[in-house]
């Protein structure tokens, strides 16, 4: 029984929760906004240091979400799903 509860919580911990899938979006909308701060202020304004500070703060931001969407991403992929292991269990 003990071996039973364990696997099913090692599984439960092993996939993404429902709470990280809304911060993996949340993140790729914020992705999609910078990016799109970045290409408007770098057509639209004049080169100042002001601007060069604040796009390369809005690259830091970029590449630090972008990191994390990288790692939810492998994370799921790595999660195994219930749908692949059911033909399996049937199977045996």
């Amino acid at each position: 029984m003990r071996q039973i509860v364990e696997t099913i919580e090692a599984d439960v911990q092993s996939r993404p929760s429902a709470i990280e899938f809304e911060m993996a979006y949340q993140a790729r909308v914020a992705i999609d906004r910078i990016k799109f701060a970045i290409k408007h202020a770098e057509q639209f304004t004049m080169p100042c240091d002001t601007m060069r500070e604040a796009g390369l703060q809005l690259l830091d931001a970029l590449e630090r979400l972008e990191g994390l969407d990288r790692r939810f991403q492998a994370r799921s992929r790595m999660a195994p799903s219930s749908q692949n292991r059911r033909p399996l269990e049937a199977k045996g």
